[in-house]
C-alpha cells in the first residue's frame, strides 16, 4: 500500500497553469505518456491512500454472447446433447444448457467447412477451408486443439466419422477418399482413388466427393457420392466397387434408411430419388415435391436445388423426409423454406433468413435403429431455431440463448456492474408480459454440459440501442446474458407515410429512429436516449399503465462564427435573453409546423413528428418528455454529441457542434439554448466573432472521405448509423460500419470534427486561414488528437512535427474553415463553480472538442415544493479549465480519495395512486465532499480527453497531476470506474491499447496492446464498468466481454460451464436372432486390421502434414501452471479412470446377470427333458 502526501509531492514546486504539467516529448505508444505533478497544494492536509497496484490488473476475454457471425457449419452430439456452430471467420461456438456457451477460434482464421463430434467422447473434429483437419479437446472448459492435419495436394470437401469408430473418412475435390486415425491424427495408407471407384469405361471425372457414409447394415461397405450424380457402393474389405448408380442430375446430399437397404438423394433440379440396392439401374422412386404436376409421360418441371435431405424413420408412424430448398422457380420472391414431409402431409416452414444448415435430432445415436426424430435444428444466416417435430403444427422452441442481439443492428451500448439488485427482477417482471407466444411447451432440447453460478454475486445489466429505435435491457450477471425488457422509442413518433417521407424527413434516408446515445441512472430509474434525428427522449419508470399525451419541446440550436479568425480582441456578445426563447421553444402538443413548400428554406421544423393524441403507455418506461432540435434557415439540426441527465436536479443537458441546450424536464421548459461561443461570455480565450447562421450549405465532415462528389445536405445531416454508401462521408458517432482500412492514411478523432465541411483545403486555403501573427499562438479549432498513421507513413521528421504541432490529421484540414466547437462531454455534480466558492452547489461540467472545460452554475429553488413552480437559473460561471484534445469524461473524488457519485432522486412510482393521495415529496441523495473545518480544497475533479488526463483540486482549480496518455493516437473511450473499492481511470486507445491509471495520482497500472482497431463498430460500442468489466461489439451480431481484474481472471475457470459430462452411452437395441443371422456382417468388421499400418502401409508424407496442437496437457499448462495444473491433470485422469472402471464394472455386472440367467434357463431345460426318452422329442 503506497501513501501519497500532496504537501511533500508538491513542495517546492511553483504555481503553474493547468497545462504546465504537459509533456513536450513525443510518445510512440498508447500508454507511454508521463505523469507530471503541477501547481501547488499547500492547503491540502489530507493523506490519500492508494490501495491499487499493478498486481490487481490483468486483461483476458471472458465470454462471447450473441449469434455466431457468418455461420457455415453445424454439428450435434446426440448423447452429450451439445451443439457446435462453425463460422466463416474460423470461430466455433459450442452450446449446451443455458450458461454453457463456449467460444474458440482457429488461429488461421480459415472458414469452417464441416464439424464432426466424436459422439460421447468429449472431442470435436473441424475441417477448415485451408484444407486442415483439427481435433479439439472438449473435456476442458476452454477447448484446445490436440492435433492438426494439413492436406498439401488435395482440397477437403466432405468428412464422415462413423459412430464409435476411430477412423475418419475424408473426401476431396479430386474425388479421392482418404482415411485418418483420430487417435494419432495420422493418414492411413488405405486410399479409395476416384478412377478405381468409377467404371473404367467412364471418360469423365465424377467431380468432388459430396457424401460419405457407411452402410447401417454393414460397416464394411462405404457409400460414396460424387457431384456429377455418380454413387459408388464400395466394399472396404475387397477394395472394389460393389455397386455403381448413375443419375443425370448433380447430387447435393444422401441419407440412408436405417435398415441399410435404401437411401435417398437430393439433386440440383429439385428432385428426390429413392434408391434400392437390389435394383441399382434406376431410382426406385423419383419425386419433385414442389414441382407442378405434368401430363403423363412428361417430366415434371425443374425446381430450385434441394441442398440437403434427411430421411428419418419412426417405429409407430410414417418416416420423416426433411429437406431445404427445392421451391419452384416461379416463386422468386418466396422466402427460404424448410419442407417437412410426413406421410401424405407436406409442411413448408418459411424462414426469415437463408438456411445455412439443418440437423435432425434423433433419440438414438445408432444409425441401424429406428431414428425417432423429435426436433430439427435450423441454422440460418442470422438466427438459430429449433422445430418441434412431436407436435403436428411444428412449433419452434423458445431459444434460451441471446441470439437476437442483432434483431436490429446495434448502434450503441452501456454496461452497468454492481447496480441495485432489485432492478433485474423489476425489469424481468415487466418484460415477461410482452414475450412472444406460441412456442413449444417442451423443454429446450440442447441440454449438454454443466454450469453453476460461481462466486460472482453482484448484478450486471447491459443496455443496447438499435437502429430501429428499440432499447434492450439484458441481465448479464455471472457471465450469462438474458433479455429482461425491450423498449421501443419509435412509438412516441408518428409513423412515416410513403407520401410524406421526403417532405417531413428529408434528412433521414433510413433508420430515422436509430439510437445514438444512452444515459441511465439505475438508482432513480431515469432513462434518456438521443437519436440520429436530433431528438432526446426522457423516460420515467412506472409499474402502472397510463394513457397520456406526450409532451414535446422544440429547441433552436444553430450558431456560427466567421471563417477568418482575427487576433484583435473583441468583446463577446451579451448574454442572450432566455425568456424570449421559451414561448417559441415550447410545444405541449407536439409539432404543429407545416412543411415549407418546395424551394423555400425550411425553418423551425423537427425531423420527426411527435404523436399529438393521447398514447397508451404500458408498465415499464414511459415517455416523460421529447426534445427535438429543429431546422434553421434551411439547414437541418446537427446530431447530438453529448448527453447527461440529473434526476436530483430534474435537468437534462445535451450538446452538438453548434452549442448546448439545458432543459428542465420537471417544468418542461428550456433553460438554456446557447452556442458554444456564447458560453465563454467575456472570458473567451480566442476572441471569436459571432455571426448569423451561414446561408451556404454545409456538408458533414467524416472520419474519411469516400469520394469528393457533393451530397445533398438534407440527406447528409441525420443519416442512419447503420447505412454507409459510397457517396457519403462517414461521421461518428453515427457511422458504425466504417472500416479503418478505408481511411485515407489516418485514423482521426470521432469527436472533434463531426460537423465541419467535408471538402479538403488547398495550400492557398490553408495559408489564408492561418493568419496568426509571428508571436500569436494558433487558434486550436476543433483540434483532433487523432494522428495515428495507418497506411501512409510520414516520410520526413519535419512533416511529422508539423502534423502534431497542428494537433490535427491531414484528413480533417478542412476544419480550418470552421471554428465550430462541439460539446463532447457533460457531467452534473455538486461542486465548486468558482475559484472563491466556500460551499458546493449544483454544477454542470461542459467539455468541448477544443479541450476546454466550462463550469455552468445551476441555481435551484431551495424548497422542494417550489421546484415545480419556481424557475431554475442557469448561468456560465466563467470558470475554464484546459486539456489537450477533445474532452471525453469527468468524475469527482472527495479529499479522502473516495469516488463521489452524482446526486440522484430515489425512485418513486409517478403513477402510484396511493402515493398521489399523500403529499408528494422528492427524496434526494446528495453526495457532498467530506466535511472539514479547515480552509482548503475539498474535492478533486478528474478530466480525461483524447490525449491526456488531469486531476484538479477544487475550489482552488489547481492542476495536481497531468498524464499524457498518448501523442501518436487518441483515446476512444475513457471511464472512471471502481475496482476493489478504489477508483481508477480506464482508457481504450485507437491503437488497441487498454490502459488503467490509479486515482488521483494517475500512476499507470496497466498498459496492454489488446485489440487493434479494425472496425469503427468497436470504437462506438467499447465501454468500461465497475469491478473490472468491459465489453464491445466484436461483430455485428456478437458482444465480447472481457475483464481487466486479476481476481476475475483467476476465478474464470470456476465460472465457465463444463462442455463434457460423463454420460453412459446408450446400449444398442437387441437385433434378434434372425436379424443377427441375415442382417449382414457389420458387427464383425475390424477397421483397425484393414486401415492400420500393418496391412494398409504408410501414406505419402507429401500428401498431408501432421501438426501437434497446443491442447491436452500443454493447453492445461497454459491455463493453470504449477501445482494447480498438476492437480487439475491428476483430477481429470482420476475422473477418466473412474469413469472407465465404472463402465467396466457395469459391463461385468451385466455379463454376470446374463450368465446367471443363462445358467438358470439351462438348468430348467435340463430338468424338463431329463426323464424323457429320445422318441418323445
Amino acid at each position: 500500500m503506497k501513501k501519497f502526501n500532496f504537501r511533500k509531492v508538491l513542495d517546492g514546486l511553483t504555481a503553474s497553469s493547468p497545462g504546465s504539467g504537459s509533456s513536450s516529448g513525443s510518445n510512440s505508444g498508447g500508454g507511454s505518456g508521463s505523469v507530471h505533478p503541477g501547481g501547488t497544494a499547500g492547503v491540502l492536509r489530507e493523506e490519500i491512500q492508494e490501495t491499487l497496484t499493478s498486481e490487481y490488473f490483468q486483461i483476458c476475454k471472458t465470454v462471447r454472447h450473441g449469434f455466431p457471425y457468418q455461420p457455415t457449419a453445424l454439428a450435434f452430439d446426440p448423447v452429450q446433447k451439445t451443439l457446435a456452430i462453425g463460422t466463416r471467420t474460423g470461430a466455433i461456438r459450442i452450446l449446451g444448457r443455458p450458461g454453457v456457451d463456449c467460444y474458440c477460434q482457429h488461429e488461421s482464421g480459415a472458414a469452417v467447412l464441416q464439424l464432426q463430434f466424436l459422439i460421447n467422447e468429449g472431442a470435436l473434429v473441424s475441417a477448415s477451408s485451408d484444407d486442415t483437419l483439427h481435433l479439439w479437446n472438449l473435456r476442458q472448459k476452454r477447448p484446445a486443439i490436440l492435433h492438426s492435419l494439413k492436406f498439401n495436394r488435395e482440397r477437403i470437401t466432405y468428412c464422415h466419422l462413423p459412430f464409435q469408430s476411430k477412423w475418419l473418412y475424408v473426401g476431396t475435390e479430386r474425388g479421392n477418399t482418404h482415411i485418418v486415425n483420430i487417435e494419432s491424427f495420422i493418414l492411413s495408407g488405405y486410399v479409395i482413388m476416384w478412377n478405381k471407384a468409377i467404371e473404367l469405361s467412364t471418360k469423365t471425372h465424377p467431380g468432388p466427393v459430396v457424401h460419405l457414409s457407411d452402410s447401417p447394415r454393414d460397416e464394411g461397405k462405404l457409400l460414396i457420392g460424387y457431384e456429377n450424380g455418380t454413387v459408388v457402393f464400395w466394399d472396404l474389405k475387397s477394395k472394389r466397387a460393389e455397386l455403381r448408380l448413375y443419375y443425370d442430375e448433380a447430387i447435393h446430399s444422401i441419407d440412408w434408411h436405417h435398415e441399410g437397404k435404401q437411401f435417398m438423394c437430393s439433386h440440383s433440379d429439385g428432385s428426390l430419388t429413392l434408391w434400392n440396392l437390389k435394383s441399382p439401374s434406376r431410382p426406385f422412386q423419383t419425386t419433385i415435391p414442389h414441382g407442378k404436376s405434368q401430363k403423363e409421360g412428361r417430366k415434371s418441371e425443374s425446381c430450385k436445388p434441394i441442398l440437403k435431405v434427411e430421411y428419418k424413420t419412426c417405429r409407430n408412424s410414417e418416416p420423416f423426409i426433411i429437406f431445404s430448398g427445392g421451391l419452384s422457380y416461379d416463386k422468386a420472391c418466396r422466402r427460404p423454406s424448410l419442407t417437412i414431409m410426413h406421410g401424405k402431409a407436406i409442411t413448408v416452414l418459411e424462414m426469415d433468413h437463408p438456411i445455412v444448415e439443418f440437423l435432425t435430432l434423433c433419440e438414438t445415436p445408432y444409425p441401424n435403429e429406428f431414428q425417432e426424430p423429435y426436433a430439427v435444428v435450423v441454422l440460418l444466416e442470422k438466427d438459430l431455431i429449433v422445430v418441434d417435430l412431436t407436435q403436428s403444427n411444428f412449433p419452434i422452441f423458445e431459444n434460451p440463448y441471446p441470439m437476437d442481439i442483432h434483431e436490429s443492428p446495434v448502434t450503441c451500448t452501456a454496461y452497468f456492474a454492481d447496480c441495485p439488485p432489485d432492478l433485474i427482477l423489476v425489469l424481468y417482471s415487466i418484460g415477461v408480459k410482452h414475450k412472444k407466444q406460441g412456442y413449444s411447451n417442451k423443454e429446450w432440447p440442447i441440454t449438454g454440459g454443466a454450469w453453476n453460478l460461481g462466486t460472482q454475486t453482484y448484478p450486471e445489466i447491459i443496455i443496447t440501442g438499435h437502429a430501429d429505435g428499440s432499447i434492450k435491457f439484458w441481465d448479464a450477471s455471472a457471465i450469462t446474458l438474458q433479455m429482461l425488457y425491450k423498449l421501443k422509442t419509435s412509438k412516441v413518433f408518428e409513423k412515416q407515410k410513403v407520401g410524406e417521407g421526403k417532405q417531413t424527413c428529408e434528412i433521414v434516408e433510413e433508420d430515422p429512429y436509430a439510437i445514438q446515445m444512452i444515459y441511465w441512472c439505475p438508482e432513480s430509474r431515469i432513462f434518456c436516449v438521443s437519436g440520429v434525428s436530433a431528438y432526446v427522449i426522457i423516460y420515467k419508470f412506472s409499474r402502472h399503465e397510463i394513457t397520456a399525451e406526450i409532451v414535446s419541446l422544440e429547441v433552436r440550436l444553430q450558431y456560427d462564427v466567421e471563417d477568418i479568425i482575427t487576433p484583435e480582441p473583441e468583446t463577446s456578445p451579451p448574454f442572450p435573453d432566455l425568456s424570449s426563447q421559451l414561448p417559441s421553444s415550447r410545444s405541449l402538443s407536439g409539432s404543429t409546423n407545416t412543411v415549407a413548400s418546395e424551394g423555400v428554406a425550411k425553418d423551425s421544423i423537427p425531423c420527426l413528428n411527435v404523436k399529438t393524441r393521447p398514447v397508451r403507455m404500458p408498465p415499464g418506461y414511459q415517455a416523460e418528455l421529447v426534445i427535438q432540435l429543429v431546422w434553421m434557415d434551411g439547414e437541418p439540426p446537427q446530431q447530438i454529441t453529448s448527453l447527461a441527465v440529473s434526476s436530483a436536479y430534474g435537468i437534462v443537458a445535451f450538446g452538438n457542434c453548434n452549442g448546448l441546450a439545458v432543459v428542465d424536464f420537471i417544468q418542461k421548459t428550456v433553460l438554456l439554448s446557447m452556442g458554444t461561443i456564447d458560453l465563454y461570455r467575456s472570458s473567451d480565450l480566442y476572441q471569436r466573432q459571432p455571426r448569423s447562421p451561414r446561408k451556404n450549405k454545409q456538408f458533414i465532415a467524416g472520419l474519411t472521405e469516400l469520394n469528393d462528389s457533393p451530397v445533398p445536405l438534407e440527406l447528409e445531416r441525420c443519416k442512419s448509423p447503420t447505412s454507409v454508401k459510397g457517396s457519403r462521408k462517414l461521421s461518428l458517432p453515427t457511422d458504425l460500419k466504417a472500416d479503418l482500412d478505408h481511411v485515407n492514411g489516418h485514423c482521426t478523432s470521432p469527436t472533434s470534427h463531426s460537423c465541419s465541411s467535408g471538402k479538403r483545403l488547398s495550400n492557398a486555403d490553408v495559408s489564408k486561414v492561418n493568419r496568426w501573427g509571428p508571436g500569436k499562438p494558433p487558434f486550436r479549432k476543433a483540434q483532433s488528437a487523432a494522428c495515428m498513421e495507418i497506411s501512409l507513413p510520414v516520410t520526413t521528421e519535419e512533416s511529422r512535427e508539423n502534423l502534431y504541432n497542428r494537433s490535427r490529421s491531414s484528413s480533417i484540414s478542412s476544419i480550418d474553415k470552421d471554428s465550430k466547437e462541439a460539446i463532447t462531454a457533460l457531467y452534473f455534480m455538486e461542486s465548486f463553480a468558482r475559484k472563491n466558492d466556500s460551499t458546493v452547489s449544483p454544477c454542470l461540467f461542459v467539455g468541448t472538442s477544443l479541450g476546454m472545460v466550462l463550469i455552468i452554475s445551476l441555481n435551484l429553488p431551495s424548497a422542494d415544493e417550489q421546484r415545480f413552480t419556481e424557475p431554475v437559473m442557469v448561468l456560465p460561471s466563467g470558470t475554464f479549465l484546459s486539456l489537450k484534445g477533445p474532452v471525453l469524461t469527468f468524475s469527482c473524488m472527495d479529499r479522502t480519495g473516495g469516488l463521489m457519485h452524482p446526486p440522484y432522486e430515489v425512485w418513486k412510482d409517478p403513477n402510484n395512486i396511493d402515493e398521489n393521495e399523500k403529499s408528494w415529496r422528492r427524496k434526494l441523495v446528495m453526495n457532498f465532499p467530506s466535511p472539514s473545518q479547515e480552509i482548503g480544497d475539498h474535492q478533486y475533479t478528474i478530466i480525461c480527453s483524447e490525449k491526456q488526463a488531469k486531476v484538479f483540486s477544487l475550489p482552488s482549480q489547481t492542476c495536481l497531476y497531468v498524464h499524457n496518455i498518448t501523442e501518436t493516437s487518441f483515446i476512444l473511450r475513457a471511464d472512471v470506474v471502481v475496482m476493489c473499492n478504489s477508483a481508477c481511470l480506464a482508457c481504450f486507445c485507437a491503437n488497441g491499447h487498454i490502459m488503467i491509471m490509479s486515482l488521483p495520482s494517475l500512476r499507470p497500472m496497466l498498459d496492454v496492446n489488446y485489440l487493434p482497431l479494425t472496425d469503427m463498430r468497436i470504437a462506438r460500442t467499447f465501454c468500461f464498468t465497475n469491478e473490472g468489466q468491459a465489453l464491445y461489439l466484436v461483430s455485428p451480431t456478437e458482444i465480447q466481454r472481457l475483464t481487466y481484474s486479476q481476481e476475475m481472471c483467476d476465478n474464470l475457470q470456476d465460472m465457465l460451464g463444463d462442455l463434457f459430462t460423463p454420460i453412459e452411452t446408450p446400449e444398442a437395441q437387441n437385433r434378434g436372432f434372425l436379424k443377427g443371422l441375415f442382417g449382414g456382417s457389420g458387427q464383425t468388421f475390424d477397421r483397425e486390421e484393414l486401415f492400420g499400418e500393418a496391412s494398409a502401409g504408410k501414406a505419402s508424407r507429401s500428401l498431408a502434414q501432421h501438426i501437434p496442437g497446443p491442447g491436452g496437457i500443454e493447453g492445461m499448462k497454459g491455463a493453470a501452471g504449477g501445482v494447480m495444473g498438476e492437480l487439475t491433470r491428476a483430477r481429470i485422469a482420476l475422473d477418466e479412470r473412474g469413469q472407465r472402471l465404472g463402465e467396466l464394472e457395469e459391463k461385468t455386472a451385466g455379463m454376470m446377470t446374463s450368465a446367471e440367467a443363462f445358467s438358470k434357463h439351462a438348468h430348467e431345460l435340463m430338468l424338463k427333458y431329463k426323464d424323457k426318452k429320445w422318441y418323445q422329442f
